[in-house]
């Protein structure tokens, strides 16, 4: 804080600071995401990605396309924070060693490393078992700091008159460009809040309410008023006051404990960018990845293996690179504010055409929040070349892979598209018997919304029979998070021993397709899952030398994303010794 006011500490300048820490947790946190961004949720699942489905913008239709690529690079910008947010975390933690020994400061780096690689290796165990393991630790984390503060105002009791708002505008009013840098070192006290919004599929925004109300805001508010307290009784304060408030004897015990919490925290945006990437998968703008349910009562509870791994590389090096909290958190905060921003700008839409709010009090309350959030953006804006530009630049790449998948898939399925004049004749061949039936039940998995798909055509010419109960499979994943009993239905019986089914779940579902399959509606017969076989293909995408969509670079992330998905036996739950895939050239 002294830092932050120039060098000059003064009561003012305490109060000031600490009151716009306090009205910052209560507009930002307690009020838009707790009450009115959380209420935007789609079927109980939060994040800027179900927002955005939510209000019609999962797609660059006309119209909506600002509104796609603000969310697009809202989720991706949750991905660049969840590099920084457990490296600053950890290091911050452990650094409070420092307060009795200096010892101990050649080790932090080193400790923090193998924490995190701790921390990301656990995540396989699940995160329902990790929550019950440190859950009572958090609590206790909360209380021990709202002790502390406690103790330090009761020497002070002053501070209080920074609850009085007109200490943080009269701050601001008079700080003029100091006052601008310390927004920037405010805000780090809500970078949760995006990641409170995201994980609100595991927890329910009612716990998550409870919990912030109940404990988590009043323990904040007194520690922050606690070590300002502190600061004001010795006047001028070097390093750390959260640690120099505690007793000597306590500051082991402390690091301990302020470690195992930010875990916890960090925890938080490692499952947020889970469900990210479940959904960003099912509506179609990240490639398939395997995706493990860890909890057999909770749903939301899920593993994905190649984003743990990702997240934890990029953490790692991030540690090592710069060493220090001090040195991170030029880094903190530039991701979160631009996504905040963002959130707030789709939420507007919400209010118009979701909530049916007129637009005078939509826009008002929409611009009270752009005030602030832009107030914050702005302010860490200042923060790029301290090492801002770091979670920027893993946004920048994650917002060129969806937006390269999302193009590339649709040139696919462009490609795929085959003439009315194919299906047509296929279909009359079927029924002039000039194509052989085998016995057996087919299942073809179709890329295609044609009800009849280029596969089953490919299939009957290469292997030149057609089983005697042929079922073309397309799977729709839809812009709501769940459906209640997913099945198949019957779109259309094409011809004899013939039918088009489509199979649709929620963009938060882990689609089982031999579940769905087992309780098809509008058949004759019953289909037998573990007798049936599936198809489905694998292809491979070059270059068009017809001029085609995609070229150069884009082109070759695209065949490397598309190469390397998950194959279908395992993100559709197919029993694999009944699986064939067929590799096809298919040119974009």
């Amino acid at each position: 804080m002294v830092g932050a006011t120039g060098g000059q500490f003064t009561a003012q300048s305490a109060l000031g600071t600490l009151s716009l820490i306090i009205w910052t947790l209560i507009i930002t946190i307690s009020v838009k995401y707790c009450l009115f961004v959380m209420r935007a949720d789609n079927n109980g699942e939060g994040g800027i990605l179900a927002l955005m489905s939510l209000i019609g913008a999962n797609g660059f239709a006309p119209g909506v396309r600002i509104l796609t690529g603000m969310g697009l690079l809202g989720a991706a910008l949750i991905y660049g924070d969840g590099v920084i947010t457990p490296a600053i975390s950890v290091l911050s933690a452990l650094e409070g060693v420092n307060v009795v020994t200096a010892s101990f400061k050649p080790y932090v780096m080193p400790a923090a490393v193998a924490i995190l690689v701790g921390l990301f290796a656990a995540q396989r165990y699940g995160t329902e078992k990790i929550g019950r393991a440190f859950g009572p630790i958090m609590l206790l984390w909360f209380l021990v700091i709202a002790l502390l503060g406690a103790t330090a105002i009761s020497k002070h009791p002053g501070v209080i008159a920074a609850l009085d708002p007109r200490h943080a505008v009269e701050y601001l009013a008079h700080a003029g460009r100091v006052g601008f840098m310390v927004l920037g070192g405010v805000f780090l006290c809500i970078t949760g809040g995006e990641a409170l919004y995201a994980d609100m599929g595991h927890f329910g925004k009612g716990p998550i309410r409870l919990g912030w109300y109940a404990i988590v805001l009043p323990a904040l508010l007194i520690s922050y008023a606690g070590q300002t307290a502190f600061m004001l009784d010795k006047g001028s304060v070097s390093g750390n006051p959260f640690f120099q408030i505690a007793p000597a004897w306590s500051i082991y015990p402390l690091v301990v404990l302020a470690t195992l919490a930010t875990i916890i925290a960090s925890q938080a945006i490692i499952t947020g960018a889970f469900s990210m990437t479940r959904q960003g998968m099912q509506l179609g703008w990240l490639p398939g990845v395997s995706i493990r349910q860890t909890s057999d009562r909770i749903y939301g509870q899920i593993y994905v293996p190649v984003v743990n791994w990702l997240l934890m590389a990029a953490t790692v090096l991030t540690t090592i690179a710069f060493g220090s909290s001090d040195r991170l958190a030029g880094a903190y905060g530039t991701a979160v504010s631009t996504t905040m921003l963002l959130t707030t700008c789709l939420l507007y839409k919400a209010m118009r055409d979701v909530w049916r709010w007129p637009t005078a009090i939509a826009a008002a309350v929409t611009a009270f929040f752009v005030v602030v959030d832009g107030s914050f953006f702005l302010a860490n804006l200042t923060k790029i070349l301290e090492g801002g530009w770091l979670p920027l630049t893993f946004a920048l790449m994650l917002f060129v892979v969806m937006v390269t998948w999302r193009n590339g898939i649709d040139a696919v399925h462009a490609a795929l598209t085959q003439s009315a004049e194919v299906g047509d004749k296929f279909l009359s061949d079927l029924k002039a018997g000039l194509i052989p039936r085998v016995q057996g039940t087919t299942v073809f998995l179709t890329r295609s919304t044609q009800k009849v798909s280029r596969l089953l055509v490919d299939h009957a010419k290469f292997v030149g029979v057609l089983p005697n109960k042929a079922i073309a499979l397309g799977v729709v994943f839809e812009n709501t998070p769940r459906i209640s009993g997913s099945d198949c239905r019957v779109v259309e019986h094409l011809g004899e021993g013939l039918w088009h089914l489509v199979a649709r779940f929620g963009f938060f579902e882990i689609p089982d397709l031999r579940r769905a399959l087992s309780r098809t509606q509008g058949l004759d017969f019953a289909i037998d899952v573990d007798a049936a076989k599936f198809v489905g293909s694998r292809d491979l995408v070059v270059h068009s030398p017809h001029g085609g969509t995609m070229h150069g670079w884009r082109l070759a992330l695209f065949a490397f994303l598309f190469r390397n998905s998950v194959k279908m036996v395992d993100r559709f739950n197919l029993p694999p010794k009944n699986t064939v895939e067929i590799s096809r050239q298919i040119e974009i």
